[in-house]
């Protein structure tokens, strides 16, 4: 099992530690380094940044959002930087929610999200593999666009710089079993969302016949510390945020992940806290075994112990959401 980094989205402004956490995961002989984005910065520039101050370690988005650009754009954003970093990109994307979708980016959310996502995913393919002009009859993505306000002057193009990798590794976040059976089919690799290793099949079917060199990258928080109730707050934190902010009350994707995995009724309680406003005891209502099984915290002990039921199940890479030197070394020594 490989070991990859988590930095995720900045909150106020640019973290000065992110950087350096990515030069000394090179160092410990860590694979890779994920970003992310929400609503406020982007996953593409601060791997760039990343990518001019280390030299091996590989550059992964976990996720780029799909609404936030086109296909081909992304797939231009992917081949730019894949040429930049000497071929170390891993492109992670998702759909995300109606809420982001149509609050943040102004975009309507798919009806059918599994057929927006698998031509978003053709086009990117396309692209990427640069056999041909990019062309795609589909119904939330054409080329040349065929929308009813088309001037029909569209020409069908193929890219004019020729990508490095033109099987430049493609993953996909997929939560429900339908969408991970389809990630299964038309990607390279996939980002589970609140992994735990105990229980996969609550993902669906298609993880236990997963083909050979595919790649299973969730990530989890993960703190070295005495006291395991304290270091879980953080994971708490996030899992109030995400399940009870991250989403409408009548379809938020997080929150019925949550409830799938045996925590429906604690996962409405904290939906109805987070949207009246009642944040704290939002986070104190998740679970605090919720919060452990999809994490790795306590001594160092424990973690070693914990450590090896992600190793049985099928997960390829760990990707590490920790700012914290001493864990990261900790967990390379221990997975190694």
């Amino acid at each position: 099992m490989r070991l990859g980094l988590a930095l995720g989205y900045w909150g106020r402004g640019p973290s000065p530690d992110h950087v350096p956490l990515a030069q000394e995961a090179e160092r410990l002989g860590y694979d890779s380094v994920w970003t992310a984005e929400s609503w406020g910065s982007d996953a593409f520039t601060p791997l760039t940044w990343i990518a001019a101050q280390t030299s091996t370690i590989k550059l992964g988005t976990a996720v780029a959002q799909m609404a936030a650009r086109s296909p081909t754009t992304t797939a231009m954003h992917a081949l730019t930087l894949d040429h930049l970093s000497g071929g170390r990109v891993l492109l992670g994307l998702g759909l995300s929610g109606p809420q982001v979708v149509e609050g943040w980016y102004g975009r309507p959310f798919p009806r059918s999200p599994l057929t927006a996502t698998r031509e978003y995913v053709d086009v990117v393919r396309q692209v990427l593999r640069r056999e041909g002009p990019v062309t795609v009859d589909g119904r939330f993505h054409s080329h040349p666009y065929r929308g009813p306000d088309a001037t029909g002057l569209g020409k069908p193009l193929k890219p004019i710089t020729h990508p490095l990798r033109p099987g430049l590794p493609v993953l996909l976040g997929a939560e429900g079993p339908k969408n991970v059976a389809q990630t299964v089919r038309i990607a390279d690799g996939w980002l589970p969302l609140y992994w735990a290793p105990s229980r996969p099949e609550v993902y669906g079917p298609a993880v236990a016949g997963l083909p050979e060199g595919f790649l299973v990258a969730p990530m989890a928080q993960v703190r070295v510390c005495d006291d395991v109730a304290a270091g879980l707050l953080p994971v708490k934190a996030m899992l109030g945020f995400y399940i009870g902010g991250m989403g409408h009350a009548a379809r938020n994707f997080h929150a019925d992940l949550m409830a799938r995995m045996g925590y429906e009724e604690e996962a409405r309680r904290i939906q109805e806290l987070f949207l009246a406003g009642r944040r704290e005891e939002a986070v104190l209502a998740v679970p605090d075994a919720f919060a452990d099984e999809i994490s790795l915290i306590g001594p160092r002990e424990r973690i070693a112990e914990r450590l090896e039921l992600w190793r049985k199940g099928p997960v390829t890479d760990l990707l590490a959401l920790s700012p914290d030197p001493h864990t990261l070394r900790v967990l390379a020594e221990l997975n190694s």
